[in-house]
């Protein structure tokens, strides 16, 4: 038997690497720690798992965010489907989450409001990536 300690990484498909990157970065306001989407027009790099596919990668406390460009620009994310629901970021705190509603607005990415949700412990900001998969910010609440 054995105890999972968290996520070492997680991969999401996209359409297209450059629209995604661009916005992941103004999410969490940093560069990928790994990019290799300059490279996409590459015919071998959609096969090279070490130059993670032509896609990127972002990585803070030691999990991994990659994204992967394989999809067609016509293919769409439905969280109705088998798979992915959604995929929700712990913040350190609510004021994490009014810091990044600012970063979206300044950026013009729309987003929905930071939203208290007290059965579950958790304050969220939600927004849709450019694949329209649906992302929360979630922060510990405090207070009853």
């Amino acid at each position: 038997m054995f105890a999972p300690q968290g996520f070492s990484h997680i991969r999401l498909t996209v359409t297209d690497i450059h629209r995604s990157k661009a916005f992941y970065q103004r999410l969490f306001g940093m560069p990928p720690g790994s990019d290799f989407s300059n490279q996409i027009d590459d015919p071998t790099v959609h096969d090279d798992p070490w130059r993670t596919f032509g896609g990127c990668s972002f990585t803070f406390h030691g999990q991994t965010l990659g994204l992967r460009p394989v999809a067609s620009g016509a293919d769409r994310f439905d969280p109705d489907r088998v798979g992915l629901d959604h995929l929700s970021f712990r913040v350190r705190s609510v004021e994490d989450l009014h810091a990044a509603a600012r970063r979206l607005d300044d950026a013009g990415v729309t987003h929905g409001e930071v939203t208290d949700l007290p059965p579950f412990g958790l304050v969220i900001l939600s927004v849709q990536d450019p694949d329209d998969i649906n992302l929360e910010l979630a922060a510990p609440r405090v207070g009853p």
